[in-house]
Order: structure tokens, then C-alpha cells, then sequence
């Protein structure tokens, strides 16, 4: 096997995991609805952030806003579960084309890593952890996992966009 092919397989098997993760995610999301639920309530209502905190004025009671935060986080989730598949379909369709035809079919995995990525940065670390001070709390704090999973991202998205060794190589 040549340094291109494995280089190849390591951004298609790479970029598929990340979509199994998002798939599994929306599964979990929705066959556990209430647990992931009462995460987003507790963050958005900031119930677990220090006593007497003078940001309280930002948190939210109404249960229909916990719901539309929720269910907006799962239909993202869900859309990038598709994109970091369809992304890897790409790229193991293009698995042997020359090398111009393998680098325009990273177009959607990158697409959906960068997707990915503003999902834990801007929703979980942002919104939560600054503007709802998630980080406060010691039982509703996802910021480690957002981190992970960013972290994740972040690294198979600079794998992805490095061109492979020639053939000649």
C-alpha cells in the first residue's frame, strides 16, 4: 500500500468517525430526550452557577425557549452527522481519482468539521460557558466535553486539508 493510500483511508475513516459520533449523539439525544433535556434547562436558567452571581440577569425560565435551544441543538447535530458522512462518502468515492479530483472532495468534510467545530465553540464554550456561566456550575459544566470534542474536530480538520504524498514519493 502506497503513503498516498493511507493517507487517503486515514482522512476517510477519520472524517467517518466524527460522523458516527454526531450520529450517535442525535441517537442518545433522542432516546434519552429528557436527560440532555434537564442539561439545557439547568444551563439556560443558570440554577448550579454560584450563589448571588450578578450575571443572573441573563438566564432564562421559560420552558418553551429550554425546548427551542434543545431542539435546535439536536437538528444541528443531526445536520452535521450528514455532512461529516456525506463528506466521507466523498472522499471514498474520489480514493483513487489523481490527486486535483481528491482534494475538491474534501469540500463537504470540511465544511462539516468547521461545522462542527462552531457548534462546541460558539454553543457550549460561548453561549454557555461565558454567557450562562455553565462554568460555574459543577454538575451542568459540559465545557470539558466541548473542549474534547473541538479538540477532535480541530485535529482531523488539519489532516484533512493536508494534501497527500504523490505517487511518486
Amino acid at each position: 500500500m502506497t503513503e498516498q493510500i493511507v493517507a487517503r483511508w486515514s482522512k476517510i475513516l477519520l472524517l467517518a468517525a466524527v460522523g458516527l459520533y454526531f450520529t450517535l449523539v442525535v441517537f442518545n439525544n433522542a432516546t434519552d430526550f429528557g436527560s440532555n433535556y434537564q442539561y439545557v434547562r439547568h444551563v439556560l436558567s443558570m440554577d448550579s452557577t454560584f450563589p448571588g452571581n450578578h450575571g443572573m440577569w441573563r438566564a432564562i425560565g421559560q420552558p418553551a425557549i429550554y425546548l427551542a435551544f434543545y431542539l435546535g441543538i439536536i437538528a444541528y447535530e443531526a445536520l452535521n452527522a450528514v455532512l461529516c458522512c456525506w463528506g466521507a462518502l466523498a472522499l471514498f468515492r474520489a480514493r483513487t481519482a489523481p490527486e486535483p479530483v481528491f482534494q475538491r472532495s474534501k469540500r463537504v468534510g470540511i465544511a462539516a468539521l468547521t461545522a462542527g467545530m462552531l457548534l462546541w465553540f460558539v454553543a457550549f464554550v460561548c453561549v454557555g460557558g461565558e454567557w450562562f456561566l455553565m462554568w460555574q456550575s459543577k454538575i451542568w459544566n459540559g465545557e470539558e466535553t466541548a473542549f474534547r470534542m473541538f479538540a477532535i474536530e480541530a485535529v482531523v480538520l488539519l489532516l484533512l486539508q493536508m494534501r497527500e504524498p504523490s505517487e511518486a514519493s
